[in-house]
């Protein structure tokens, strides 16, 4: 587990994404001219000039194409990558603005899945009746040569580990994990882990933008989608146009940092999913006070530790587990009234419910088998920026203050930390302000009491950028566009329709 930048959004619709879309399959197809020719090296003119073939996906109302790309930027000649792209045509009234880009985070995370399962369907009809809805899945992510480092046995094994080890057995064990991943990597994906960083990812965004025709891009991006339009931006500002990064992060932040400030981030939200469980009858945490909440959930995660529960199938839930059940449970609160379900059933025995938050979090599907969200997110991350620690004795140093910054979650996000000590691919990127001198105005939303992207960080990258324009929605949960503020969804709908960004300094709540 990554916990670096694993930043989840609309985790309960994509926990299942894997089950409810179908990949894109031959049907009719057109083929459509690419668009203006951008200044590019001559190297890659071959990338903007190609042709999108659109074919029927399986999925009513989409088409789907492939493109090709670089598998290495630096050696344009040495090879293709071929990426996966989704869209969905503007559906009128209105004229047709262009194309909007949609990207769900992760790292790993589908964007053609997103695309099918809610923004093509989900998102505002006025914003979807004037743009072509469109996706990339990122190179390395789902239909976009993924890569793969376990099987589905391997990966059960893997999300079980003790990620609070006792002694020196257990961190060994844990350690023994972290280079076994990254070994089942190398081996199954060695060929494409060295280029799945985010400026490659960017650079391919700007050869769709050019062969959907559009002069400028238009995106949203959530949680590390944020960065990856961010990174957009810094390369191509001229050619930026209305960008909304949602869920901010920081990307001068080192990962160390952002792994601590991700630690309390998640404690916010567990105060706040504690303060809202105890003033209810039935809390399974009690019903005194948050720091008893608190208490009670150590105890429940301690027990688990020495005595892993039944679960109703071969897996039992352990403290690892039963933690990221917890962990995935803060991204929405609608997820609240599940996580007190599953606390009670641990509490009296039965560990499915916290097993069946875990899943989804790490979206194992019921026939045992993973989506590649977790290799891809190690991978991309692991190659953005050189790892927070280099062993256990760095872990063990950090302690004190991962467990400051959340008593709850401080020791196994800490220990989570070490998972790209070992990995075969140097880190290619470094953290740094990135400022996107001349792009247009581009939104950043913050959640004050968002539990994976910190609110300070969304204000830190609005302040970086050159042209940002920070939107502030005060409330629980991960990101805000779509989770029923009217506010919020007026404003981000007012920017891409009108390209009129909201007020400096504009909240919501």
């Amino acid at each position: 587990m990554d916990t670096r930048r694993l930043l989840r959004t609309f985790a309960t619709m994509l926990g299942t994404a894997g089950l409810l879309i179908s990949g894109c399959s031959s049907g009719s197809s057109t083929t459509s001219a690419s668009g203006s020719t951008p200044a590019a090296p001559p190297e890659l003119l071959p990338y903007y000039t190609q042709h999108l073939t659109w074919r029927g996906c399986g999925v009513s109302g989409f088409q789907c194409a492939t493109m090709k790309a670089p598998l290495d930027y630096a050696k344009p000649g040495a090879g293709d990558i071929k990426l996966a792209v989704s869209r969905k045509k503007a559906t009128g009234p209105g004229k047709r603005i262009g194309s909007l880009l949609v990207n769900p985070g992760g790292p790993g995370g589908s964007a053609i899945g997103y695309l099918q399962s809610y923004a093509g369907v989900g998102y505002p009809a006025p914003v979807r009746a004037r743009y072509d809805m469109v996706a990339i899945d990122p190179r390395g992510v789902a239909r976009s040569e993924p890569v793969e480092c376990l099987t589905g046995p391997q990966m059960d094994a893997y999300t079980q580990v003790d990620q609070t080890p006792d002694d020196a057995a257990e961190v060994a064990e844990l350690s023994d994990s972290f280079q076994q991943f990254a070994d089942g990597c190398k081996q199954r994906s060695g060929k494409i882990l060295p280029h799945v960083s985010t400026i490659e990812t960017a650079r391919d965004m700007d050869i769709l933008r050019s062969l959907l025709g559009d002069e400028k891009l238009t995106y949203v991006g959530a949680s590390y989608g944020t960065f990856l339009g961010a990174t957009y931006a810094e390369l191509f500002p001229a050619r930026t146009g209305r960008l909304v990064l949602d869920g901010a992060m920081d990307p001068s932040l080192p990962s160390i940092e952002m792994n601590r400030d991700q630690t309390a981030g998640f404690e916010t939200a567990f105060q706040s999913f504690a303060a809202d469980c105890v003033k209810k009858s039935d809390c399974p945490l009690g019903t005194t006070s948050t720091a008893d909440a608190a208490t009670r959930l150590e105890q429940l995660f301690a027990g688990l530790d020495a005595k892993p529960l039944p679960t109703g199938e071969t897996r039992k839930l352990g403290e690892s587990l039963a933690t990221i059940g917890v962990i995935a449970a803060m991204y929405d609160e609608s997820t609240w009234p599940q996580l007190r379900e599953a606390i009670a059933g641990a509490r009296a025995g039965d560990g499915s419910g916290l097993l069946a938050l875990a899943d989804s979090y790490y979206e194992r599907q019921p026939n045992g088998m993973y989506a590649n969200l977790m290799p891809a997110n190690a991978a991309v991350n692991c190659l953005d920026a050189p790892p927070a620690f280099t062993g256990p004795s760095a872990v063990r140093q950090a302690l004190p203050s991962f467990e400051k910054a959340s008593p709850v979650f401080g020791k196994p996000l800490a220990w989570a930390s070490l998972n790209c000590a070992d990995w075969p691919v140097g880190a290619s990127g470094t953290p740094h302000r990135i400022e996107a001198k001349g792009a247009s105005p581009i939104v950043v939303v913050g959640t004050t009491r968002d539990p994976a992207t910190p609110y300070k960080w969304a204000q830190s990258l609005a302040g970086q950028l050159s042209s940002g324009r920070l939107l502030t929605y005060e409330g629980d949960g991960h990101t805000a566009y779509g989770r029923g503020s009217n506010c919020i969804d007026t404003a981000i709908n007012t920017y891409l329709l009108d390209g009129t960004p909201p007020a400096e300094g504009k909240r919501c709540s």
